[in-house]
C-alpha cells in the first residue's frame, strides 16, 4: 500500500424528505445568500425547487437562481454563473440535480474569486487557491460528485468540444442531501447508466498494479457487488426504496476516493470516454459501458491476476489456476452480460461512431502520464485506437 492523505469533510443528510433540511444545513455553514444551480424543468415540475426555496426562506437564507445545465455541462453557463454570483455576492453555490449540475456549480464556485479564466483550472496545470462553498441536492445516483473533489466541464470551441476535469479539495461539497425518493422518476436508461458509472469509478481504482491493497480491494468488490445486485431491482420497481438507497450511497462511496487510497489509479478509460461524450453527446455511463470491457480485454495480459481476482470475487467465475487468462476473460464476459441485461449499449455504433471517427477521437484524448494515458498499462495513441476498434 502506498502512502496517502485522505480528506472527506462533506456532511451527508441521507433519507426521506432530507431536502427539507437544506435551509438548516446552509445556515450551519454560515452562508447568507445562495445561488441555486439546476438543470432542466424537472426540478421545477416535481416541486423540488419550491421545497428548496421554502426551506431556505424559512431559515432566513436569500437566494438567486440559474437553471439550464445540460448533460456534459458547458463552460458558457459557468461564465453566466460566475457573473451572476459576483453581482449578487453569493457565498454558497447549491446544486440541485445530478452530476452535471454539481460539476457546473463547482466550476462557478472556484471561478467567482478567480481573476483569470476559470477554464485555466480545466485546461492546464493551474490550481485554484480560493473558492466559495458548494453543496448539492442529488436527484441522480451516478457520478459521485456529491462527495468528490472533482468537476468535469465541456468547452464548445470552433475546433470542437473539449471535455476536461479539475480536481481540488476546494470543490468537495460542504454538505450533500441524498433522498433516494428523488431518483424514482429517472428513466431506466439514466438509472442504468448511473449504475455503470459507479462501477467504472471503482474499476479505475481497482485495476491497479499496486500490491498489498487487500482492504480496499475487498471494499471495492463489496460495493461493485451491491450495485450489480441493486440495479436490476431498482429497474424492476422504480419505487423500491432499498435498491434506490443502495445505489445512491454506492455512487458516493465509489468516487469520494475511500476506495482508491494507497494505490496507483488508472483513469485512462474515463479520458477516452470524455472524447466520445464530448463529440457525440453520449450519456457518460453508457459510453463507459462500451469502452471499459474493451479496455479490460486489451489490457488483460498486463496483470492477469488482477482480472482473475475481479472475475472470481466480483463476477462469480470459478477459479482455475491452470487457465488464469480464461478465467479473466470469463469475468469480463460476465460483466458485459450484466451491462447488456440492464440495457446498456456494448458497441460504438449505438452512438453513430464509425471506423473513420476513431483516429480523431484517439488523438484528442488528454494525456495524464507524460506522452501516455493511464498507469495500469500506459496507453499510446495507437493503443487507444485499438481499444476503440474493439468497441466496433
Amino acid at each position: 500500500m502506498l502512502d496517502f492523505t485522505f480528506q472527506s469533510p462533506t456532511k451527508f443528510y441521507f433519507g426521506h424528505d432530507t431536502e427539507l433540511k437544506v435551509g438548516e444545513a446552509v445556515r450551519e455553514t454560515g452562508a447568507h445568500k445562495v445561488l441555486i444551480h439546476y438543470g432542466s424543468g424537472s426540478a421545477e415540475r416535481s416541486g423540488l425547487l419550491n421545497r428548496v426555496r421554502k426551506s431556505l426562506a424559512d431559515a432566513g437564507i436569500a437566494s438567486v437562481e440559474l437553471g439550464g445545465v445540460v448533460p456534459n455541462p458547458e463552460l458558457s453557463l459557468v461564465y453566466e454563473g460566475i457573473e451572476l454570483g459576483r453581482r449578487e455576492q453569493v457565498d454558497l453555490i447549491l446544486s440541485v440535480g445530478g452530476g452535471s449540475a454539481a460539476d457546473s456549480a463547482k466550476a462557478i464556485a472556484i471561478g467567482i474569486p478567480y481573476e483569470g479564466d476559470v477554464w485555466d483550472f480545466y485546461s492546464s496545470d493551474a490550481k485554484p487557491e480560493k473558492g466559495i462553498p458548494v453543496a448539492t441536492i442529488l436527484t441522480i445516483a451516478a457520478t459521485g460528485t456529491e462527495g468528490s473533489p472533482s468537476s468535469v466541464i465541456s468547452n464548445v470551441t470552433a475546433d470542437g468540444v473539449l471535455k476536461r476535469g479539475c480536481d481540488s479539495q476546494l470543490i468537495r461539497p460542504v454538505f450533500s442531501i441524498l433522498n433516494p425518493e428523488l431518483t424514482y422518476t429517472l428513466p431506466n436508461y439514466q438509472l442504468a447508466a448511473g449504475a455503470t458509472d459507479m462501477i467504472s469509478h471503482i474499476l479505475e481504482r481497482y485495476i491497479s498494479n499496486t500490491v498489498d491493497v487487500d482492504l480496499t480491494d475487498r471494499m471495492s468488490e463489496a460495493v461493485m457487488q451491491s450495485v450489480i445486485s441493486a440495479a436490476p431491482r431498482a429497474l424492476a420497481d422504480n419505487t423500491d426504496y432499498d435498491s434506490h438507497a443502495t445505489l445512491m450511497w454506492a455512487g458516493m462511496v465509489a468516487h469520494n476516493n475511500i476506495l482508491g487510497v494507497g494505490r496507483q489509479q488508472d483513469w485512462s478509460t474515463h479520458q477516452i470516454e470524455h472524447e466520445i461524450s464530448a463529440d457525440f453527446q453520449v450519456t457518460h455511463g453508457a459510453g463507459l459501458a462500451v469502452i471499459f470491457p474493451a479496455f479490460m480485454t486489451y489490457t488483460c495480459k498486463t496483470n492477469v491476476n488482477r482480472y482473475v481476482q475481479f472475475a472470481t470475487r466480483v463476477m462469480g467465475v470459478p477459479d482455475d489456476p491452470y487457465h488464469p487468462e480464461a478465467v479473466a476473460k470469463a469475468g469480463i464476459s460476465r460483466y458485459k452480460d450484466f451491462l447488456s441485461s440492464i440495457g446498456m449499449p456494448l458497441e460504438l455504433r449505438a452512438f453513430g461512431i464509425k471506423e473513420e471517427d476513431i483516429p480523431g477521437l484517439a488523438a484528442r484524448v488528454r494525456r495524464n502520464n507524460g506522452d501516455y494515458v493511464g498507469y495500469f498499462q500506459p496507453l499510446t495513441t495507437s493503443d487507444i485506437e485499438e481499444i476503440l476498434r474493439l468497441c466496433l
